[in-house]
């Protein structure tokens, strides 16, 4: 899994069947010093994740473990909202002050 901040949503109107329904969300990618490292992804959401909250992603044919989602062409899956995150040097992020500690 990889940690990320989501910085948007994704419409498409026009996509495979198997894709209907499926809320697509922007996410950037963060390095453990919770700075951006400039790369976008589009993943699947299976738990209601926002603009601007910090989240956790499972890429690759790990994406595809959660039920429903096992026969459908998605790299990335959204799979849980960051609380907060403590690394050596204390608080890196807490959902509740909506921002890095540090």
């Amino acid at each position: 899994m990889q940690i990320a901040i989501v910085r948007g949503t994704v419409v498409s109107t026009q996509k495979i069947p198997s894709l209907t329904g499926v809320k697509l969300l922007l996410v950037q990618f963060v390095n453990d010093r919770g700075e951006s490292l400039g790369e976008y992804e589009v993943a699947a959401d299976v738990v209601g994740a926002g603009i601007d909250e910090w989240v956790l992603v499972s890429r690759g044919s790990s994406a595809r473990q959660e039920s429903g989602y096992e026969n459908r062409p998605v790299d990335a899956l959204v799979v849980g909202i960051i609380n907060t995150i403590t690394v050596q040097q204390g608080l890196l992020y807490s959902k509740r002050n909506a921002e890095r500690v540090y």
